[in-house]
């Protein structure tokens, strides 16, 4: 009697430890600098992290940041399953002397010129490098989301095919970007326009080398919802004399429109999806999120990797009075409505003169 309740009793403790224990914390690593990681291998990375938040960024989300971001798309989206290349594997600093000649990757010398010291510095290959700062990079930007870092890519062997095709054009039609981006790494449109959000941190360079660092929203220091916003006002001018290809008129003074996310915000297949980013912060964060990390792991088998995303800072919260807003001048009117099946989010414009944006400093 006593073996088989003994008996009973141990199963019931298994029954036990199998169903709850999902719930064990897990094992966590203590860094040489006192910092706790869920793997070991992680804390190579905080050291990166020390020398690359003042002496890279200078602490900002600034020109280096948006640059950082830029390069991380650039160098990941160059894959196709039937046209070879290699993803986030940082081809693009491995095999620059090619990768460098396509003309969908002008400008990119000086993210890759930033960031080389810092790669031969600290021993770690280039894909990574490129991945791990652009999430620091968000990490310095009020209202970004904290995205995933995984790290284990080898060096790249091959360069992403070229010269065209393979890195979306501001001057492709929706159809185009979809079914680029669909090839790349099965993003759904919610993908694509969420990627955009990054718009919200950067300035075009390349479009109108004239007039470099013009941002493509008003706020192009902080991330937040404002790109959503603003590409659905009416466009009445141009920030430069001469429009670049792929470029529309903006509604802001100092701004620029690309005519890929002027479009992505008017097409049936993606205006409502746009307009359910305008204003609404948690959604796009969310989105960004899952989006990134997609992108970041293009080319690998995520298995493979090491998630240590546990080193990547929480960027500070937006400001209490970076609330989504029209831009000063503006009317509700001036909103191109798209989406067929709700209408666009009311918002107050904000006082004062028309809203006039300034380039962003380049470093």
């Amino acid at each position: 009697m006593f073996r088989k309740v003994f008996s009973v009793a141990l199963c019931s403790l298994a029954t036990i430890r199998w169903a709850y224990g999902a719930s064990t914390p897990p094992k966590r690593a203590t860094c040489a600098g006192g910092q706790t990681v869920t793997n070991e291998a992680c804390c190579a990375w905080f050291p990166v992290l020390e020398d690359i938040l003042p002496n890279m960024f200078d602490n900002e989300c600034g020109d280096d940041a948006h640059g950082a971001l830029r390069l991380s798309f650039h160098d990941a989206i160059g894959f196709s399953p039937s046209g070879g290349g290699g993803g986030a594997d940082g081809s693009i600093i491995t095999f620059m002397d090619t990768e460098l000649t396509f003309p969908a990757n002008a400008g990119l010398d000086d993210p890759i010129n930033t960031e080389l010291p810092f790669i031969q510095a600290h021993n770690v290959t280039p894909g990574d490098f490129i991945q791990f700062a652009a999430a620091v990079s968000l990490s310095l930007c009020p209202g970004a989301p904290q995205v995933n870092f995984l790290m284990g890519r080898p060096m790249a062997t091959v360069p992403a095919p070229g010269p065209d095709g393979l890195v979306p054009e501001p001057f492709d039609n929706v159809d185009t970007i979809l079914a680029r981006f669909a090839d790349a790494g099965d993003f759904t449109p919610t993908d694509v326009v969420a990627l955009l959000a990054s718009h919200s941190v950067a300035g075009a360079d390349t479009v109108d080398p004239t007039i470099p660092g013009t941002p493509f929203d008003s706020t192009p220091s902080v991330f937040d919802t404002q790109v959503f916003i603003e590409v659905q006002l009416r466009g009445t001018l141009f920030p430069g004399s001469d429009p670049g290809q792929g470029e529309v008129m903006s509604a802001v003074e100092g701004e620029m429109r690309l005519q890929s996310d002027h479009l992505l915000a008017r097409d049936s297949s993606t205006n409502c999806i746009w307009q359910s980013f305008a204003g609404n912060l948690p959604a796009v964060q969310s989105a960004f999120k899952t989006a990134f990390l997609k992108l970041s792991t293009i080319g690998h088998n995520v298995e493979d990797l090491i998630d240590c995303s546990d080193v990547i800072p929480a960027a500070p919260p937006l400001p209490a009075d970076a609330g989504p807003h029209l831009p000063a001048g503006q009317t509700q009117s001036d909103i191109e409505q798209a989406c067929a099946t709700a209408p666009f989010p009311t918002f107050t414009a904000q006082p004062g003169a028309a809203t006039s944006v300034a380039p962003i400093p380049q470093s």
